[in-house]
Order: C-alpha cells, then structure tokens, then sequence
C-alpha cells in the first residue's frame, strides 16, 4: 500500500517554562503573556509523518489542529519542518478531549483519502493521554499507543509499543491506522529559517466547529475551581560538623518530616 496522504494530528499548548496564573474565576488559566508552542511528543509525530513521505515519492503530509486562532502559528511550525498543508479547525479555548478529537476526525472524514494517521502519545498540558484513542474511535480506524517504532509493510504497519514494567508490545495494524509517538521514536528535525519563510506561503484551510458538526454539547469536562500548588517551603541548611549534621538530619527526618 502506497502511503500518498500522511496526516498529523497536533496540540498547541504552553511552554514548559511558562509560569501558570488562574483567571479571574479560577475556572481556566489565564493566556495572556504565554509562550505557546507544539506539544513535545506531537514533534515526534510530526517527524515520523515526515520521514514515511520521504521513503514514499509523491506523498504530502497535512497537519491538524483544533483550537482557537492562535493555533494557526503552530500549524506553520509543522509546515516548517517540511509538512505540506495544514487545517484548522476552530474550536473555543476550553474544548476538551472529546469535542476535539469528534472535530479532527470529522475533518479527516471530509478527506478525499486518508492512508495514515500521527499523534503524539498524550498533550503535556493536560496528561489526559485520550485525545488520540478518541480520533480513532470517531474515525474508525485501528490504533496503536505508546509507539516506539514502526515498520510500514504492504498494507499494515508493524508497531513496537511500550508496556509497563519496562516491557514491549508488538502491534500489527492494518492500514489506515492511527499511530500515537512515543520520545525515542525518531529524532525531531528542526525548522530552518528557510523552511519558515516558506511555510508562511504554504496553505493552512479553516474549519469552524459547525463544518465539522461539533457544538458546546460536545464538550463533556468543564473544570471550575482552579488551584495553584502551594508554594515550596525554603530548605534547611544544617550546621555542624558531619556528625551533628547526620545526627540533626536523622531527627528532622523523625520528627519533622516523618519518613523515618
């Protein structure tokens, strides 16, 4: 099987090292002054899209993303790294796992064909780790998590999955199937200047939630309540010779912090 129409399934989230502060109803964060970039393990998708077209003359690759219009930037980071075209499908700021997924796969049904799906394993700013099951399942193609390599035969794609208990699954999938990447699965290539300058020119088409026929409805976790985690407390810094330190150690453990 001849793979000619690769997708990639990507997620806009917050720099790591973004310093999180609630909105006014601690019922989201507030997005002002964030740094957004692709989530990490949506860049090992991106690059394993990238990598089958090379090995498959005349294939494209087509980046998705669902979220509000600020995405768009994301998706021309994928179109930088050599994707093709991309498709935004806007959605509110607050779209859960369910509302997204239901829109990416309703997109990719409006495909003319569809040989291949990519996502990363799970998004770091929420963890659900479900977005990508959920595209599966509303498109209804086979799915394979977790995926640490992949050999793409006549057809099918043999897949080796991470387990736990440092164990490996092998998966055998027939094609078209969604595959979720796990770090280690290839080495995420960077985006030349270049390249971003002509991603700029590259074609990103829109969808609104009504195109993909999604609605508030959709939307199954709304969060309220939002807390911080407390501040860390100052550490200690104990004085004395060795002994005394291993001694005052020995204590605070006992009978401050209770470990021992």
């Amino acid at each position: 099987m001849a793979m000619t129409n690769i997708y990639v399934c990507i997620k806009q989230v917050p720099d790591t090292e973004t310093k999180i502060k609630l909105a006014a109803d601690s019922n989201s964060i507030d997005t002002a002054g964030i740094k957004w970039i692709m989530s990490p393990y949506d860049e090992f998708a991106v690059e394993e899209a990238l990598r089958l077209k090379e090995k498959n003359a005349g294939s494209t690759v087509t980046v998705l993303s669902a979220g509000p219009a600020r995405v768009v930037e994301t998706i021309r980071i994928a179109l930088a790294m050599g994707a093709d075209t991309g498709i935004h499908i806007e959605l509110p700021e607050t779209a859960d796992n369910n509302m997204a997924a239901k829109a990416v796969a309703a997109a990719l049904k409006r495909e003319a064909k569809v040989d291949i799906i990519f996502t990363g394993k799970e998004a770091i700013d929420d963890g659900a780790a479900q977005t990508s099951q959920l595209i599966a399942e509303y498109y209804g193609v086979p799915y394979g998590t977790v995926i640490l390599n992949a050999e793409y035969g006549a057809g099918t794609v043999k897949c080796k999955r991470e387990i736990e208990g440092g164990a490996f699954e092998i998966l055998e999938l027939p094609l078209p199937a969604l595959i979720a990447a796990q770090k280690g699965m290839n080495e995420p290539r960077y985006a030349t200047l270049p390249n971003i300058m002509k991603a700029k020119k590259k074609e990103v088409k829109s969808l609104k939630a009504a195109d993909v026929g999604v609605s508030d409805a959709d939307q199954k976790i709304r969060y309220k309540n939002l807390q911080l985690p407390p501040p860390k407390q100052a550490g200690k810094k104990i004085a004395g010779d060795p002994a005394a330190q291993a001694k005052e150690l020995v204590r605070l453990l006992h009978e401050e912090a209770k470990v021992v």
